[in-house]
């Protein structure tokens, strides 16, 4: 499949024609407003789920994060700033994807223990190693561990593209924010229409390759 270089270029920057889709803590411990450390996030449930419907449906590779906690030495700093990040114990329901999210056969799940999906884990190899070359950002919170995995991805060198509507934050002064640094230094923040109609486009050339 080719798509001409003007229908991806954002800001610069030549998007790529295998993607990945990151799905950033969207667990029930950060999804449900039962949680302390969670909110009110179903418009961005559902927008999430959009993106790995388009995803799986292109058998175009999807990641799912969670942070996973198995003894009180890992990331003791970070648990002292936030220490409701305890609860985050491995075999909690709080550390399981949100059920209302589809896990296929297509998907990987990340552990982690940091902000971002890359900080000590296997993610930039898996990427690689799976001919990836640019990445779609949504998930939980925006100011928190979405931003330090859109930041990371593209000191991994890829062009990374973030969708608004599938990213939440408990503060929306904070996802504003955190949204315009992004799309200002790092990413483009994209609406989810603009991933629509980037499936769309590839089916297209497809059908007519």
């Amino acid at each position: 499949m080719q798509l001409s270089s003007s229908d991806l270029l954002s800001q610069g920057v030549v998007f790529g024609v295998r993607p990945a889709l990151i799905v950033v803590d969207m667990t029930v411990g950060f999804a449900s407003p039962e949680s302390p450390l969670g909110g009110v996030f179903d418009s961005e449930i559902t927008a999430a789920e959009a993106l790995i419907q388009d995803f799986d449906g292109a058998g175009l590779p999807v990641y799912f994060s969670t942070v996973v906690y198995d003894n009180d030495s890992q990331q003791s700093v970070f648990r002292q700033h936030l220490p409701d990040l305890d609860m985050l114990a491995r075999g909690s329901r709080w550390v399981e994807i949100d059920p209302r999210l589809s896990f296929s056969d297509n998907a990987t799940l990340i552990e982690k223990t940091a902000p971002s999906a890359f900080f000590g884990t296997q993610l930039n190899e898996k990427l690689k190693a799976g001919g990836v070359d640019s990445v779609v950002v949504c998930g939980l919170t925006t100011s928190g561990c979405v931003r330090a995995t859109a930041v990371d991805a593209l000191s991994c060198n890829f062009p990374v593209w973030v969708v608004e509507e599938a990213c939440g934050d408990r503060n929306i002064d904070a996802h504003k924010a955190n949204l315009h640094d992004l799309h200002a230094k790092y990413t483009e923040v994209v609406s989810l229409d603009t991933v629509s109609s980037y499936f769309a486009k590839r089916e297209a050339e497809d059908d007519h390759a």
